[in-house]
């Protein structure tokens, strides 16, 4: 039949109508469990856990572990299986679970704002020593992760950390998961607002209530008020930002739908200021969007920067106001550039009451529990009963006497912990790596510090600040996009055609106002043995071609690929 006005339909076959199945987001009714992860948070949510815990499985032993509580519902009290030693990273994707899992644990210490005090430093790394082989990472979401946890020491551990006012409750999971915080909050001569009220306000409202214990998927918090923007506000799920309005004074600029993973995106301004006793009500009101409206079908889209990227900023804020907040939030300014290339605090500075804080360098975050106890004890000889760590794996020791500060700095470097640390040593990070991790393909944290002692033999001139971050797989732990030199672990080719480990490579990622990502060169990997020819080939480079004042990510970016092959 030829189409006519009167028939248009004749002009295209008909297509078969199929019922749209939904994100399985809760707010539009969409409630069946959709995979076996809602399957399991439906059952039973993952708080319920520490019950059969501390009353089963550390009694009977691993093997009387129920699956889904293994592998899913001990998350929310920051338990992880580890690998099973022995695994190389071309069997990771292969092998079932159950053949990856080993009989021990990775647990995470849960520290908000990466506030420590000298004593709860001391009774990690005691918990460390005892019940972990005096194992001990700083992650860059300023946690302390421990391993080789046999289940039967959990509820021991549990009570040494409750004691003493720390906890691992929604540690991991589909939960909030640690708050980021600036680690010189309320004692930074610089600072805008200090909003350590708000980090103890949320988590004391929320962290652990089941208001918020079944996300779609990891919820990401980071509130500061410094002017080095130092939490990584931009790949965060939900973000305040320190700022200071024109009229209504200091408060904080909210941003949502930051995280990097296989899919990165950066976060997002809603245009809106936030005074600082709002802040947990605004919070509320993200992650309760989140709960609602999150996509549960595919684990794949769970996460709350799906949401923002197909909603727009607009939307998303319409529908805080409207139906979480039932009020208007006030327009406000965007940050102001920050002033420091460092954004991780390491070094000596002067304190608001005219102390000093010291930030040292422990290589790409691994330290072991004798440390973490030497730490504290240093601290406290040097009068100080406070300590942090940073999202950038370092640590600071708080409130140092002028006349104490030299002491301090040399009793660290015999530690290794410098805060005089050389460019390679401040900007290099690692993942756990496949050492512990399940998911992981090749070795991180012995490459990465490896790797700085061969640059700082190579270039010892090299003093431009540079980030060296080291990934052992696709998922982004260390943050690869966003560094100057990101290296993705992968399992590449080396000249004589074996499989071996080595790295995909980003180039030119940055964070701060002008936050992108990095790029790739086409069919750019280095293996693991070339990985110290290549970065310092890429970093000489650098030095040859650079304009006055730029950064190696602008470099970067405007270099040919030749140049950065």
């Amino acid at each position: 039949m030829a189409a006519t006005p009167q028939n248009p339909a004749a002009a295209t076959p008909r297509r078969k109508v199929s019922r749209h199945r939904g994100e399985g987001q809760w707010a539009a009714g969409h409630h069946t469990p959709l995979n076996g992860n809602e399957q399991f948070k439906k059952d039973d949510d993952g708080l319920n856990v520490r019950t059969r815990i501390e009353t089963i499985y550390s009694k009977r032993g691993f093997d009387s572990i129920d699956p889904n509580d293994l592998r899913g519902r001990m998350r929310w009290w920051g338990l992880y299986t580890q690998r099973k030693p022995g695994i190389d990273g071309g069997k990771t994707a292969i092998l079932e679970p159950e053949e990856l899992d080993d009989k021990y644990f990775m647990l995470r210490v849960r520290i908000d704002g990466g506030r420590l005090t000298t004593r709860q430093l001391q009774v990690i790394g005691e918990i460390s020593q005892e019940f972990a082989r005096g194992t001990a990472d700083i992650t860059d979401r300023q946690n302390i992760q421990l391993h080789w946890i046999r289940i039967e020491d959990v509820p021991e551990i549990w009570n040494r950390l409750e004691a003493v006012g720390l906890s691992t409750t929604e540690a991991c999971g589909d939960t909030p998961r640690v708050i980021l915080g600036s680690p010189v909050a309320g004692i930074a001569e610089d600072e805008i607002i200090d909003g350590t009220w708000a980090i103890d306000e949320i988590h004391n409202r929320f962290i652990g209530s089941t208001e918020f214990s079944n996300l779609p998927r990891k919820f990401k918090t980071a509130i500061s008020g410094s002017p080095l923007l130092d939490v990584a506000h931009e790949i965060n799920d939900v973000a305040f930002v320190g700022v200071e309005h024109p009229e209504h004074g200091p408060g904080f600029d909210l941003w949502v739908g930051g995280g990097l993973s296989t899919n990165p995106k950066i976060g997002v301004r809603l245009g809106a200021w936030v005074p600082l006793d709002e802040v947990p009500d605004v919070w509320a009101g993200v992650i309760g969007i989140f709960r609602d409206y999150g996509y549960r079908r595919l684990r794949t889209r769970a996460r709350l920067k799906f949401l923002v990227a197909d909603w727009g900023p607009e939307k998303f804020r319409q529908v805080l106001q409207d139906e979480y907040l039932k009020r208007t939030l006030v327009d406000g300014p965007a940050p102001a550039a920050p002033v420091e290339r460092w954004r991780d605090h390491v070094g000596v500075h002067r304190q608001q009451d005219g102390r000093f804080y010291v930030g040292f360098a422990p290589r790409v975050g691994r330290v072991d529990g004798a440390t973490l106890t030497k730490i504290a004890e240093l601290a406290e000889a040097h009068g100080s009963g406070r300590v942090r760590t940073t999202v950038e794996q370092k640590m600071i020791v708080l409130d140092v006497e002028e006349a104490q500060v030299e002491s301090l700095v040399e009793a660290l470097q015999a530690l290794d912990l410098t805060a005089k640390p050389s460019a390679f040593r401040r900007g290099t990070m690692a993942c756990t790596g496949i050492e512990y991790c399940k998911l992981a393909i090749v070795e991180t944290k012995q490459r990465g510090s490896a790797l700085i002692d061969e640059l700082e033999r190579r270039i010892p001139e090299f003093d431009e600040p540079i980030t060296i971050n080291i990934n052992g797989c696709p998922n982004a732990c260390a943050r690869i996009q966003v560094a100057d030199i990101g290296l993705k672990g992968q399992l590449v080719l080396d000249k004589d055609g074996n499989q071996v480990e080595g790295y995909q490579v980003h180039l030119g990622g940055a964070l701060g106002l002008e936050a992108a990502f990095g790029r790739k060169v086409r069919g750019l990997k280095v293996t693991s043995d070339e990985l110290p020819d290549y970065v310092e080939r890429v970093l000489k480079r650098f030095q040859e071609e650079r304009e006055d004042g730029e950064r190696f990510a602008t470099w970067a970016t405007r270099a040919s690929e030749e140049a950065l092959s």
